[in-house]
């Protein structure tokens, strides 16, 4: 009689509230044989709090070749697995997408349990078209091969969601707007966390807002589609520095960020902002 294959369960985690676990996900990492993490640290740590003790082992993205055929081997077993991310939902820009697809392959079933997750969080708050959207993860980190992805992407006829890390999400910004020429954004940043932040405005309000604001947690960016293009109007630094300045921001900081990212002069800024002051007494 054939041996009966494990499960594979793809187990979303929280993304920053331990409260967004649902009960299912407990259940199953209480029960499975066997959990692969991408960091076992972290995953360690949820698993405390939850007084949950299983066999933990690292799957992540400078192993999955040699780790992901051992994990198959324990499948074919019979063995039941949870695969779960370094948060949020695994097999979304993460390596996970790999073991799924060798494990159907092979014929075992995967089992998806849902839970918290970035893209769809920020996407929802964004303010912008759900429905349709495009979610491309990372984008390469190679500026050359950013800019090539950028211009594949440009003509996509939907919202377009993106993740990116902290030091890189102003020279990201840049690109897009670059290639794309200007368009609306939700910038959300520590989902689900004590400093959960979103910006919305368009490509180079949210250069101004991340040269006063020092980029800290990761970002999730949620970027309008490009068929109708919004152009720069003239009056639009001037209405980035009210807004900024509305906040309670630094006058001076404002203009040469809101400056910078407009790549015009900063006296000019000045002086307009100047004129509009006295027009206002």
């Amino acid at each position: 009689m054939a041996e009966e294959k494990g499960l594979l369960y793809m187990c979303a985690t929280p993304i920053g509230n331990l409260g967004d676990i649902t009960k299912r996900a407990l259940t199953v990492l209480s029960e499975v044989d066997l959990i692969a993490a991408e960091d076992t640290r972290r995953t360690r740590q949820l698993l405390n709090h939850f007084a949950i003790k299983k066999p933990l082992v690292s799957y992540h993205e400078h192993n999955k070749e040699k780790q992901g055929l051992k994990l198959l081997e324990e499948l074919r077993k019979g063995y039941h697995i949870a695969l779960v991310s370094d948060a949020g939902f695994p097999g979304i820009a993460d390596p996970g997408e790999q073991l799924v697809n060798q494990a159907v392959k092979e014929g075992i079933t995967v089992v998806p349990l849902p839970g918290a997750n970035a893209a769809l969080s920020a996407l929802v708050a964004s303010g912008l078209p759900s429905a349709p959207f495009f979610f491309g993860g990372f984008l390469p980190k190679n500026k050359k091969h950013r800019k090539e992805q950028l211009v594949q992407w440009q003509h996509i006829p939907s919202t377009i969601v993106l993740y990116e890390a902290p030091h890189r999400v102003k020279e990201v910004i840049k690109d897009i707007l670059a290639v794309w020429g200007e368009r609306q954004i939700a910038l959300a940043r520590e989902l689900t966390k004590v400093h959960e932040e979103f910006f919305r405005g368009t490509l180079a309000e949210a250069l101004a807002h991340l040269e006063l604001q020092q980029p800290r947690g990761e970002f999730t960016l949620v970027i309008a589609q490009g068929t109708k293009i919004v152009e720069l109007r003239e009056e639009d630094p001037l209405s980035v520095v009210q807004k900024l300045l509305a906040e309670g921001k630094d006058k001076k900081e404002t203009l040469q960020s809101v400056a910078k990212a407009y790549k015009i002069p900063k006296r000019d800024l000045y002086n307009r902002l100047i004129l509009l002051e006295e027009g206002d007494k």
